[in-house]
């Protein structure tokens, strides 16, 4: 079966724009419950990246749909008392702790928590960052450049080297970030920078 375009005009560029604004707003009111918490955390993934590649180049700055928050393991149980206080079912998915709105909701729409100091995968080269220091970036909490760029140099996933890639492109990284990490990162950002259409 061919699929067909039947989602055409203005109903189309709606769909489009109400997708980016039930992200952001899904983020800030992740954001605003976390705050009125005294659970220390940092947004990570695409909306980070979005907020430093904005600094540079606001055309470069890429869609997504993941909202992903770093927090220290001891708080997820907290956290999990505070989201449903405000509506939100915890469901955990391959692996991933997340958070949804609605309990029928697609994990697509989830509120995804990162464990900090943890291994994602057991063959990382190393745990995922603590939350701790943060840079802001129009009042939401993000991890420094360099600490969100080895986050993403560890985990190495497509969507990790599309981030970096942008970031590599908008020149928020260059060759000297290389001497930054140890292998076998440096040589995954090597890689990258040698080889930006692979």
């Amino acid at each position: 079966m061919n699929p067909a375009i039947t989602v055409v005009g203005d109903q189309l560029w709606r769909r489009i724009g109400e997708s980016m604004d039930r992200v952001e707003l899904r983020l800030r009111k992740a954001v605003s419950i976390l705050e009125s918490t005294s659970i220390p955390f940092a947004i990570v993934g695409g909306n980070a990246v979005r907020v430093w590649v904005a600094q540079v180049d606001p055309g470069a700055v890429r869609a997504t749909n993941d909202v992903d928050i770093l927090i220290r393991p001891e708080d997820l149980d907290q956290l999990k008392h505070v989201m449903a206080e405000n509506g939100y079912h915890y469901r955990k998915a391959a692996g991933l702790d997340m958070f949804l709105e609605g309990k029928e909701d697609s994990v697509r729409y989830a509120i995804r928590i990162v464990l900090a100091n943890r291994m994602v995968k057991q063959d990382d080269f190393e745990p995922n960052p603590d939350v701790e220091p943060v840079e802001y970036g129009d009042g939401i909490r993000i991890l420094p450049l360099e600490r969100l760029v080895r986050m993403k140099l560890n985990s190495f996933r497509l969507k990790d080297r599309v981030h970096l890639l942008d970031m590599i492109e908008v020149g928020l990284l260059d060759e000297a970030w290389i001497a930054k990490f140890p292998k076998p990162l440096s040589d995954r950002l090597k890689s990258l920078m040698d080889n930006p259409d692979q």
